[in-house]
């Protein structure tokens, strides 16, 4: 782990009489770009719903129902309120202290479920909609000389509104079958930060590996100055790579930054960033004008590059094998929030504890706290969209809007390896029969291929393909032989995207044939257990018991592991979420069975017999991974 790792590693640490939700508090909630003063606006907020919209200013707020605990939305018991009901509008408000004689201030939020507007001390500041990306304010102007500022937020999040981007939160009053609770309003941190009149707005790293270089690109906001330039400085450990000087044009810097190429792999190998040896690259940026340091910041990178190539996924160059598990992001006391940092670095490292290279964010943008323990501990993440329901002008317009936002929030982050703007037709439901959903579709992939050429891009994950980079196939068939004999190595590519209809769907639209890409198995398994009186719980198919959990599993995974014609699979899923009992964790993050068992089987290691299922053979077990007792399969 790289020096800024370290620093941030133990940025959750517990001081002294400190509560679950300073460990949140003291994570960076900006880690590619940290400047030292920066205060958290998470904690106790004052709170109330509108359900009728009749207020339209922070004066005609005339009580303040709740007090809420940002960052969680008011659906989870966290918040302190833990209301599911249908609640299109609320308000929140605090007081906070800041300096205000020592340059600009910046609100940040993180994001904000779906619209928000934003007020400063009584003055109206910013209109935002979006519920998965982040948005910020100078509110310089409007700050108080002396005294606290106050901070007032109308967020809308209209439960019916089905055009708009909301992944799997559900428009049912209770969750049902693959769908989830609402997350309303603020959801991710709230913070301000002190900047210099001048100051370095935004970064941007692009790794070129096959150059040996990294693409770095620097904004500039604020107050224009003379002779400014932007001193680079890369680091790894105590090793010196770059320590050069650009100027800066027109406020921004556009530069490829060529390394020192040891030409050999085993030495280029110490600099590579990748799941077995996730090495990043610390990077202190210094803007200076006239001789002046005017601001400075810390930030990160890696030596990365992902490409296909024929019919394989390439990871520096060279073929790797994907082996994902689909992941919610969902906690069951919190929602789409996490309990705090440290939870989002053990999600990472049970991902891998368990065998997995890499995870399919599904529906979910995650917090770029959880990018940054991925690219610190090494996971590859798939960045996937959250869809809309409707197919309208409207949809398209906020997809496409909030797409770009994301991955431009996104871009530099080593671990995303691929990304997924359509997920199973989701929004686009006639695309086998209508140009215009096709148009959407390829119309995101190029989109995407535009603002960001180094990533493969898979257009709608699932099925019914009209541009993508990669063949993705959701199959939920859950017995084993029957998906050896679909894709074994005796099946005619022909016939696979001609007769086969996993899901009912064809793989790939007439007129946009299979053309060599990698093909991938990006869902499949969903192997539900949760107890015998749990009778809602729901998954593709149900396990009797934890045994028969894990003989099904260590079967399914024997039989995909050895497809050939496979460049990488996904599992279903990660954890419970909610009634959706089919992860291999529980919802708390328990292991259903020995997480050395789930491992051997993620990698293949299993028994070859798939007579396993349908046999009676016990399962290795201990009391002390989930105090369930041993199980043996059903005579």
């Amino acid at each position: 782990m790289n020096s800024l790792g370290k620093l941030l590693e133990n940025c959750y640490i517990k001081p002294p009489g400190a509560d679950s939700e300073a460990i949140f508090d003291l994570a960076y909630p900006r880690p590619q770009l940290q400047r030292q003063h920066w205060i958290s606006l998470n904690g106790p907020w004052k709170f109330t719903f509108d359900d009728d919209g009749q207020m339209v200013r922070p004066q005609d707020v005339s009580s303040w129902t709740h007090t809420i605990q940002v960052p969680f939305a008011p659906e989870s018991a966290k918040s302190g309120i833990g209301d599911t009901g249908f609640h299109p509008n609320c308000w929140y408000e605090r007081e906070f202290d800041v300096p205000v004689d020592q340059g600009r201030v910046l609100l940040h939020f993180g994001a904000v479920d779906y619209r928000a507007k934003v007020w400063v001390n009584g003055e109206f500041m910013a209109d935002h909609e979006g519920g998965h990306t982040p948005f910020s304010i100078d509110i310089t102007p409007n700050l108080n000389k002396t005294g606290s500022q106050r901070v007032t937020l109308w967020a809308q999040d209209d439960p019916q509104d089905l055009a708009k981007p909301r992944g799997k939160q559900d428009w049912q009053l209770e969750p049902h079958s693959i769908w989830y609770p609402r997350t309303s309003g603020i959801w991710q941190t709230v913070w301000a930060e002190v900047v210099p009149t001048t100051y370095i707005h935004r970064l941007r790293w692009t790794p070129h590996f096959e150059r040996w270089e990294i693409g770095f690109e620097a904004f500039v906001e604020g107050a224009k100055r003379d002779g400014m330039q932007i001193k680079v400085r890369l680091t790894v450990g105590c090793n010196l790579l770059v320590n050069d000087t650009y100027e800066v044009i027109n406020g921004e810097i556009h530069r490829r930054i060529a390394l020192s190429d040891p030409g050999i792999d085993d030495y280029r190998n110490e600099l590579l960033w990748s799941p077995e040896k996730p090495t990043l690259i610390d990077a202190e940026i210094q803007l200076w004008s006239d001789g002046e340091l005017v601001d400075e910041v810390k930030s990160y990178t890696a030596m990365r590059t992902v490409a296909i190539q024929r019919d394989r996924f390439m990871l520096n160059g060279r073929p790797y094998y994907l082996r994902l598990v689909l992941d919610q992001g969902y906690w069951p006391e919190t929602l789409m929030t996490a309990p705090s940092d440290e939870a989002l670095r053990r999600d990472v490292e049970l991902a891998k504890a368990m065998g997995f290279n890499g995870v399919r964010k599904h529906q979910k943008i995650e917090d770029p706290r959880f990018l940054y323990w991925a690219d610190v501990l090494g996971l590859m993440v798939w960045e996937e969209m959250p869809s809309p329901y409707r197919f309208t002008p409207k949809a398209v317009e906020r997809i496409t809007k909030e797409w770009t936002e994301v991955i431009e929030r996104d871009s530099s982050h080593p671990c995303i390896v691929v990304w997924v703007p359509f997920n199973e037709s989701w929004g686009v439901p006639d695309l086998t029969a209508t140009q215009a959903h096709q148009h959407c579709v390829q119309a995101l992939y190029h989109l995407t291929k535009t603002l960001d050429p180094t990533r493969p891009v898979i257009g709608n994950d699932g099925w019914e393909s009209a541009a993508t980079d990669i063949l993705a196939i959701h199959d939920y068939d859950n017995k084993p032989r029957r998906l050896a004999k679909r894709y074994g190595p005796e099946v005619k590519l022909a016939d696979l995207f001609d007769r086969q209809r996993p899901g009912g769907r064809v793989l790939t639209l007439d007129g946009h044939p299979h053309q060599g890409q990698p093909i991938m198995l990006t869902e499949f398994g969903g192997i539900a257990y949760a107890g015998r009186e749990d009778r809602k719980a729901w998954g593709y198919v149900r396990s009797e018991n934890l045994s028969e959990l894990q003989i099904r599993y260590t079967a399914l995974l024997n039989v995909v592991n050895k497809v050939e014609l496979f460049s990488g699979f996904c599992y279903t899923q990660l954890t419970d979420t909610f009634q959706e009992a089919n992860g291999l964790l529980y919802g708390d993050r328990t292991p259903k069975f020995p997480i050395e068992a789930i491992k051997a089987a993620t990698m293949g290691w299993g028994d070859d017999e798939e007579d396993l299922i349908e046999g009676c053979v016990d399962a290795t077990w201990s009391q002390s991974d989930h105090g369930q007792p041993a199980h043996q399969c059903a005579q």
